[in-house]
């Protein structure tokens, strides 16, 4: 970690710096490939002096919207923990993989295409993933929502599956949500 990443930064900082992130999103999903730091300037409304200050290239900046967009899950499954109700918490949750999923993959895509591992980059973050739907999953079957015998690689196995189907096939809601209740079916207990 540098100087830099150690200090934590000033307020008005990390709001320029979550604004260029989501304005990065935007402009990742809009042009691909072609996106541009200036035009993520001028959708962010800084300079591009700002952004350089807290990601020196281009790779840089599109790698840290997909750890970003990875943390915010994190953090919206430790939200979820606190539900009333596990297991609509562990099937939203999934969900919202879900959803994300395409997204991610064409950001990862333009990383991968600019030479850029992603996978080192996004594993701390992946990490955090992994264990808040584990910590979701153990909730959900304590709450006898969840099938007992379904454990985390098999649950992974599934989620990856439908993460990767949603990808590919840029399913629209209907297909999304009735795929989905048909696995969601199967991880439930069989009484």
């Amino acid at each position: 970690m540098t100087e830099e990443e150690a200090k934590p930064l000033r307020a008005d900082a990390r709001r320029n710096r979550a604004r260029v992130l989501e304005a990065a999103e935007a402009v990742l999903a809009r042009d691909g490939g072609e996106a541009s730091v200036r035009a993520v300037a001028q959708q962010a409304g800084v300079g591009l002096g700002t952004i350089y200050r807290h990601f020196p290239t281009r790779e840089a900046l599109y790698e840290a919207v997909l750890v970003d967009r990875l943390q915010r899950l994190a953090e919206r499954s430790a939200a979820l923990r606190e539900a009333e109700d596990a297991g609509a918490a562990f099937f939203g949750f999934f969900t919202e993989i879900v959803d994300n999923a395409s997204r991610m993959k064409a950001m990862a895509d333009v990383l991968a295409d600019a030479g850029i591992d992603v996978k080192a980059g996004m594993s701390e973050a992946g990490s955090a993933v992994r264990s808040a739907v584990e910590a979701l999953l153990i909730r959900a079957q304590q709450a006898g929502a969840v099938r007992e015998d379904l454990r985390l690689p098999e649950l992974l196995a599934l989620l990856g599956a439908a993460c990767m189907a949603a990808e590919r096939n840029q399913w629209e809601p209907g297909l999304r949500d009735r795929t989905l209740g048909v696995v969601f079916d199967g991880c439930r207990p069989h009484h």
